[in-house]
Order: C-alpha cells, then sequence, then structure tokens
C-alpha cells in the first residue's frame, strides 16, 4: 500500500479519476488505546462498523482483544485474521448453523439473545454428541432501552421490553455459566444521560428477576465528531457509565463491557472524490449513495468537507452532491461547505468516512472501485488530539 504525507499529496500525484479511500492507522490506533486504557471495563470492537482486516489488526496492536461479530461471516473474518481475540456473537437472532460453527470450529462462547427462542436455539446448536447441553456458555440477554439521546435509534428491532425481562433474565440464568445484560442507546448518542436512563432500564430487569449478573454491557453508541455534532468528552460518558454501573444489583465481581464502533473507527478513513460537473450549487461526483456515503445520502449525514486544490480564497458557499450512478436517490443534500469558486475537476477530500463509510460501498452501475492509500496527517476532526473542550468553549473543531 503507498504511503503520503497528506491527501493534497495524494490528489498531487495520482489526479484520481477513481475515488481514493485513504487510511490512517495512527488515528485508529490512538482511538484503540484510548479505549482500551480509560474505559472502566472491557471494549469490544463492533465490527460491523468497518471490517477491514488491516483495521483489525491497528486496533488489535492498539490494545482491544474482544470483537462484537453480528454474522458468521465476521466470525470467520476476525478468526482469520486475529487468531489470539475473543469473539462474542452479539445480534440477538441467529441461525442454528452460524451458532454451531462459531461454537464448535472458532470457539465462540458468548452469544447474545432477547427471546426464549433464541435461547432454545442456543442450546440446540450447542449440545454434545450425548444430547447434554452446553456447560460453557455466556450468554447476554438484551433490553430493549431508548434511542432518544441518539442520532439514528436503534430501538425497534431488537431488545426485550422491560415488562417481559424478567422471565428470560431466569431462564437464561438457568442455562448459562455467566449471564450478561446489554443494550444499545442508539448511534451517535449526543449526551451521557443517554447510558444513566439504560441503566436505570438495567437495574430494574434485574432487580424484578432476582438473579446474579456476571456482566453489564452497555453496548456501542460512543459518538464521533461531525459537522454540526459536537459531543462531550469521551471521558463524562466513561465516568456516569462507571458510578451507575457500580450502583447496579450485581455479583461484586460482575464485567462492565462496551461495543464502540463508530468511535473507534471513524477517523480512521477518509476519501478523495472528483468533480465531474457543477450545476449551480449542486457537484456531480464520483462516489454517493451506492458508495462511502450511504449515509450522506440516506439519513441526511454530513461529513466534513474541503477542496484540495491550493489558493481557494473566495468566500464559502453551501453546496449538495450528486453522486455516479443513474439513479436519482444518489443525492446528498449536505450542505456542504466549500469554496464559492469550485468547478469541475476539482479534488474534494470527504472525512471521517471509517465508521459505515468504507464499508458500505457497493459495485452498483459498475462504480465503487479505487485505490486504498495510507496517509500520515490528521484527520478532519478528532475526539481524540487538538481539540476545545466543548464543556467550557463555543468554539468548534476546524474542518479546514
Amino acid at each position: 500500500m503507498h504511503h503520503y504525507p497528506e491527501a493534497s499529496a495524494v490528489a498531487g500525484a495520482l489526479a484520481p479519476d477513481e475515488p481514493v479511500i485513504l487510511n490512517r492507522p495512527h488515528a485508529a490506533t490512538r482511538a484503540a488505546r484510548f479505549f482500551a486504557t480509560k474505559f472502566p471495563g472491557k471494549s469490544l470492537y463492533a465490527v460491523k462498523a468497518n471490517p477491514s482486516p488491516d483495521l483489525l489488526e491497528v486496533l488489535w496492536s492498539g490494545g482491544i482483544t474482544h470483537y462484537d461479530v453480528a454474522s458468521i461471516a465476521e466470525v470467520r473474518l476476525v478468526r482469520q485474521t486475529l487468531p489470539q481475540a475473543t469473539l462474542c456473537f452479539m445480534h440477538p437472532v441467529k441461525t442454528k448453523s452460524a451458532i454451531a460453527e462459531a461454537y464448535r470450529v472458532h470457539g465462540v462462547r458468548t452469544f447474545s439473545l432477547d427471546s426464549i427462542e433464541e435461547v432454545e436455539k442456543i442450546l440446540e446448536a450447542t449440545r454434545d454428541e450425548n444430547g447434554e447441553n452446553a456447560t460453557d456458555l455466556r450468554l447476554c440477554v438484551r433490553l430493549r432501552v431508548s434511542s432518544e439521546y441518539s442520532e439514528l435509534s436503534l430501538a425497534s428491532k431488537f431488545g426485550i421490553d422491560l415488562a417481559d425481562a424478567a422471565p428470560l433474565l431466569q431462564a437464561t440464568r438457568q442455562v448459562a455459566d455467566w449471564l450478561g445484560v446489554c443494550f444499545h442507546v442508539g448511534s451517535q448518542a449526543m449526551t451521557p444521560f443517554a447510558y444513566v436512563q439504560a441503566l436505570e432500564r438495567a437495574r430494574a430487569a434485574i432487580a424484578e428477576a432476582g438473579v446474579v449478573i456476571d456482566m453489564v454491557d452497555v453496548g456501542g453508541g460512543f459518538p464521533s465528531i461531525y459537522p454540526g455534532m459536537e459531543p462531550p468528552p469521551l471521558e463524562d460518558y466513561f465516568a456516569i457509565i462507571h458510578r451507575h454501573f457500580e450502583a447496579l444489583p450485581i455479583a461484586y465481581n460482575a464485567e462492565l463491557w462496551c461495543e464502540p464502533g463508530r468511535a473507534l473507527c471513524a477517523e480512521y478513513n477518509s476519501m478523495i472524490v472528483k468533480v465531474e460537473r457543477r450545476r449551480g450549487n449542486e457537484l456531480y461526483i464520483n462516489d454517493g449513495a451506492y458508495g462511502a456515503l450511504y449515509d450522506a445520502a440516506h439519513v441526511a449525514w454530513r461529513f466534513p468537507v474541503r477542496c484540495l486544490n491550493a489558493e481557494r480564497m473566495d468566500a464559502e458557499e453551501n453546496f449538495a452532491f450528486y453522486g455516479p450512478t443513474c439513479d436519482d436517490a444518489d443525492y446528498m443534500e449536505g450542505p456542504f461547505v466549500l469554496p464559492a469558486d469550485i468547478k469541475a475537476g476539482d479534488f474534494l477530500e470527504i472525512g471521517m468516512l471509517g465508521a459505515y463509510g468504507a464499508a458500505m460501498r457497493t459495485a452498483f452501475n459498475g462504480f465503487g472501485q479505487g485505490e486504498v492509500v495510507t496517509v500520515t496527517d490528521e484527520p478532519m476532526a478528532s475526539l481524540y488530539t487538538g481539540r476545545p473542550d466543548p464543556r467550557v468553549s463555543d468554539n468548534v473543531v476546524s474542518l479546514r
């Protein structure tokens, strides 16, 4: 893989007609070390956010040893890439064959669930040749919690309601060597209070069930930094989670887990795109809704952008993007703030695409190809370096 000092050097050297993904291993290493040393428990990387083998190895080198896998394909990928990693199958609805392969072939012992049917499926898939239940299962009951403080909700699809949680916890405790409670407050939680509410729900469920809990997993939701989204410092999240975890009615040696995805990998990738046409304040670029800019199109996510062509001193304006396919849905409203004199042939860097960006690229309409290179400069925004504390300042991170 080629190495360059910065994005503008890539644009100058390659003048690429296809999008170029930029990797920043040092940024992902920094994020991994932050969670590994500062979160008051165990951090599992949520692989779905970005399953790049290169990134998995970077996170491992930064101290992330546990991985939240959500499909048998992710189980295989992480086991092949990181043979010593601990894998936790945290998708609450799995096929019996996926459970069996994960358990028997890949050494997975931790499984998430949110129904008695899933408990029975896990038991059936892991029984020995004599029909005896496995005695080493580590099972996590997922609770449904609110996503009201998050930018993207995860409150509808998974999780058992609080009113029904006690019987499921009791039944799972009977067959589990080790019992956990888990939840997810939604993606990009913009206040630590999201976890306070969720932990209070966990407290109520545990108290009603009257069972011994060996682990509490607060899931993902830890935010990154984007235009218009300036979260509090992650240390605030960690402190309030730890305080409320300590007050739960759980085993004295119970573990605290979390499952960061976005916060670990958002800063790992950015992308260089080329402006193919300008129509008023609409720019036609060579990546879009069916590529790394899926979130920009489908959930109106605003990513930091900048022009890589030198000496643009014009005033800035708001722009929208069209992607390269023939589909009208290949549209990103933005607004994306760029110099007013932007024109066809210019190169743009779009930042903070490491989470759900590079991983979402498709080959629709024949697009989605392009080179991947490594750069050594800093990401366009960062939770971990050079950031004013939003608790004491109204300033925002400079994205240019």
